[in-house]
């Protein structure tokens, strides 16, 4: 089957391209035609960085809100990030059919190493950026640290992820159920 005839060097919708990606996605395993593509990554990490982000505004929003200090806000919001992170690919592989119990393994294999990144990355810096950590949510320069964090955050794990979908780990093993 030639699936080239049907798409003019990569730009094609979004239904085509979803329908394609899981033949790509056979290639992934060592051997195969160089690994994950960028575009695999991408979107795997704009997935993560998604879930990530309703989950660390929203902690960062509650902690502000019950007048906690940054180290419980913090602690509130990247638990919430991981909890939000899971929860995406939770839920679309079990309306793909996975049991709650394979659902969950599914989450925690494809998503710790992303959302650890992504986390480790966005916190480092909002905590360096000077003043940032003792920002109100109504300040600049509260959300430019976090967008500018979530901005190099993606940037760092965009290679990681593509390092592990290569390898046929990470966001690889939802894949198997789209």
């Amino acid at each position: 089957m030639d699936h080239s005839a049907h798409h003019d060097g990569g730009a094609h919708g979004h239904a085509a391209h979803e329908g394609h990606e899981g033949h790509a996605d056979h290639s992934m395993a060592p051997g195969g035609h160089g690994g994950a593509s960028w575009g695999m990554a991408v979107k795997a990490t704009l997935h993560c960085l998604t879930g990530c982000a309703i989950g660390e505004i929203l902690g960062m929003v509650v902690g502000t809100a019950l007048r906690w200090g940054n180290a419980p806000t913090m602690v509130l919001a990247i638990a919430l990030a991981f909890v939000f992170g899971y929860s995406f690919t939770l839920f679309a592989v079990r309306r793909a059919g996975l049991d709650l119990r394979g659902a969950i393994k599914v989450a925690l294999a494809a998503d710790t190493v992303s959302i650890a990144v992504m986390e480790l990355v966005d916190n480092a810096i909002i905590a360096l950026t000077p003043g940032a950590m003792d920002a109100h949510l109504s300040d600049g320069l509260f959300w430019s640290a976090l967008l500018g964090g979530f901005a190099v955050a993606f940037l760092i794990t965009t290679p990681v992820n593509k390092w592990m979908i290569g390898r046929g780990k990470g966001h690889a093993v939802v894949h198997a159920y789209h």
